[in-house]
Parts: structure tokens; sequence; C-alpha cells
């Protein structure tokens, strides 16, 4: 078994491109919006870094509540689109394809969740 497991997660992928994407479109925001941009790199980081500690947890009820930070995280992270995209800084094709790939990842998380949830309740 890998010592680090969540390397091997496809969200963890996902989410590790997901915050590349936002790193590189976050360089071009004007100085006056680096508060902005500083928030939505942290959030996109959050998402990775709870999954990542969550796989680390030794019960699954512990994981399924590092997933749920993770979803923030990911709610998180879109807002500040939705509010760079509102400012001006981001185009709409940029916010949504940002979007669909948050979307995306949120889904999987949601999934990971739904599997934790089921394996505790069969466990009761």
């Amino acid at each position: 078994m890998r010592t680090f497991r969540f390397l091997d997660f496809q969200v963890y992928k996902e989410a590790r491109e997901f915050h590349k994407l936002i790193v590189q479109i976050t360089k071009k925001f004007p100085r006056e919006y680096y508060y902005l941009a500083d928030q939505l790199k942290r959030a996109s980081l959050s998402v990775i870094l709870n999954i990542a500690e969550g796989s680390a947890k030794r019960s699954d009820k512990d994981f399924n509540r590092y997933l749920e930070n993770s979803l923030g995280s990911m709610g998180e992270a879109i807002a500040c689109l939705d509010v760079a995209l509102s400012v001006g800084l981001i185009t709409k094709d940029r916010f949504e394809l940002l979007a669909e790939k948050g979307i995306s990842i949120k889904k999987q998380i949601g999934g990971f969740s739904r599997k934790i949830i089921s394996s505790l309740k069969k466990k009761r």
C-alpha cells in the first residue's frame, strides 16, 4: 500500500490541476486585487490539502469531515472566481471553464463522501 494514498486519487489530481490553473490566471490580476488573488489561491489549495490530510486520518468519519471542508473550499474558490468575473478580471468563458472543472471536482468529492457515509452506516 502506498504511504500517501491520496496521490492515487483522481479527485486529488484534478484538484491539483485546478489549483495550477488558478495560480496561472491570478498572476495576471492587477496589484490592487492582490487580496482576491491570494484568497482564490488559498481556497483552491485548501481543496487539495483537505483531501490529503483527511486521507491520513484513522477513521472514515474524520476523513469525511475533511472532504466536507474540501467542498466548502471549492465553493469559496468558485465565489472568488465569480467576483473576479464581476470586476472584469476574467472573461465569462474563463469563468465557465473553471466552474465546470470545479463542478467535476465537487461531484467527485461528494461521491467519495457518500461512499464513506454508506460504509459508516453498514458498520453500525
